[in-house]
């Protein structure tokens, strides 16, 4: 065989294998960080939940995610490993500044309705195109019905098909 030939194997190959070991350098990392969490530690789970980890046992962990609630977790479930700092932050907003530079969204839906007094939106103008998708009045839909009760005169369970 050409060398040419088993040149985008051996480019392939050595892709495949670039890719596979920087995959276990990450898991490695993360198993690494799992089996370093302390109790004290503020953490996130993969899920997005941020708790305090109580007690650390061999494959699970304690974690308090609200005052006084207490769950058990798998160690793989966690996500990442925060500093103090970080994950009083993001958890107690410590340290955030009330003026923030962006618009501020309520929590809520009131501040957005007006007040509970205030009059009724007004009618769409004439010249509004909007598409009526409502539903037709129910005398448009029905068919008259014969004397038997049956709009078209079959029988149940008859077809059109001969």
């Amino acid at each position: 065989m050409d060398i040419v030939t088993l040149l985008p194997f051996i480019v392939l190959i050595g892709a495949m294998f670039l890719m596979t070991r920087s995959a276990k350098k990450k898991q490695q990392a993360a198993a690494h960080m799992r089996d370093q969490v302390q109790p004290g530690a503020g953490v996130r789970t993969i899920g997005g939940m941020y708790a305090t980890v109580k007690e650390v046992h061999d494959d699970t962990l304690l974690l308090e995610v609200a005052p006084g609630v207490h769950a058990v977790y798998a160690k793989n479930s966690v996500g990442a490993v925060l500093e103090d700092v970080e994950y009083n932050r993001i958890v107690h907003g410590a340290g955030e500044d009330l003026e923030a530079d962006g618009p501020v969204v309520p929590d809520d839906a009131s501040a957005l309705t007006g007040p509970a007094d205030s009059p009724a939106p007004a009618e769409p103008a004439a010249d509004d195109t909007r598409i009526d998708l409502g539903k037709k009045a129910e005398a448009d839909d029905v068919e008259p019905e014969k004397k038997d009760g049956k709009a078209d005169g079959k029988t149940d369970g008859e077809t059109d098909a001969k």
